[in-house]
């Protein structure tokens, strides 16, 4: 069940500390995001961008992902608010700007910002297609295969499985409390962003699924990017056997249309996909159309060499 900041910090107890401080204005100054505690002192935050994963205990702090520069200081205010020390880590799923997009705002209030290596190759080359040459909230500590450490009594593991979504995305695992963070990697019956020009691949993103499903098991939680909103941002296993399910599709679809000698047109054409009917768009990047004229243009790439 999701709560307020406010309703959260009353809950938890948290408004006493707040007097002790001799004010509670900044209580009800933001009011927008909302806090879900999940299992064993880690949650979500959700507002706007995609959703963010919070570990607080007693000894650390960690949040997964900033979404916005205007959504970051509500986030932060409601970590600290927790734990009034420093953040120790800002962990980027990938490089999107609806998930790196708060960094700069929250890189003075945490010790290191953590991502693999390709996320920031990937923030410098969106920067330069903007124009702007100016990037903040780079991660200053990357990794290539494997990255792991412990916070408090919490132990963090990054992994990446190879190209997906991105060339640059990891799977965050919370190993104690069994809450594994998947970012854009999971769309929840929303049809997914596939960033080809950022290095995705559909046929490792479905290999990469299985390692997920491999890597865990059935207790296993999952913080989801994006979804309907009345579905939730939190899944078992069935949001990521769903996700695999749609892309094995996607790849079967024009895979047939190709072998039938259909144009690429009539490919991407259809009005929707058997057994997906209740997926819905979020914007003309986020459509069936977009995404299978993506998977046709990886499927037949080899064609144009």
């Amino acid at each position: 069940m999701g709560i307020s900041r406010r309703d959260f910090i009353v809950k938890t107890g948290l408004v006493g500390a707040f007097a002790a401080f001799g004010s509670t204005s900044k209580l009800f100054a933001f009011n927008q995001g909302t806090f879900t505690t999940i299992r064993r002192n880690v949650g979500i935050y959700s507002n706007r961008g995609g959703t963010i994963g919070w570990l607080v205990n007693s000894d650390a702090s960690v949040v997964i992902d900033s979404q916005f520069a205007d959504t970051a200081p509500d986030c932060i205010d409601g970590i600290q608010d927790m734990r009034t020390a420093q953040i120790d880590a800002l962990i980027n799923t990938h490089h999107h700007g609806d998930h790196t997009g708060g960094n700069g705002v929250f890189k003075p209030k945490v010790k290191n910002i953590i991502a693999h290596e390709n996320v920031p190759i990937l923030q410098r080359q969106q920067a330069q297609m903007r124009g702007d040459e100016s990037v903040t909230g780079i991660p200053d500590t990357t990794y290539s295969d494997l990255w792991r450490r412990d916070f408090g009594d919490e132990t963090i593991r990054l992994k990446y499985y190879g190209p997906a979504h991105t060339s640059g995305d990891s799977v965050i695992t919370f190993e104690k409390a069994n809450v594994v963070h998947m970012g854009d990697l999971v769309f929840n019956r929303v049809f997914p962003f596939i960033d080809r020009p950022g290095g995705a691949n559909v046929k490792n993103w479905i290999k990469l699924l299985n390692g997920v499903l491999a890597d865990h098991d059935s207790s296993t939680l999952y913080i989801l990017g994006h979804g309907q909103p009345n579905l939730g941002m939190v899944s078992r296993m069935d949001a990521l056997v769903h996700m695999r399910a749609y892309l094995e599709a996607l790849v079967e679809h024009v895979d047939n249309g190709v072998s039938q000698g259909l144009s690429r047109e009539e490919i991407v054409g259809i009005a929707s996909l058997r057994g997906f009917e209740d997926h819905i768009s979020f914007g003309p990047r986020l459509s069936l159309s977009s995404n299978l004229e993506v998977v046709y243009d990886e499927l037949t790439s080899h064609l144009d060499q």
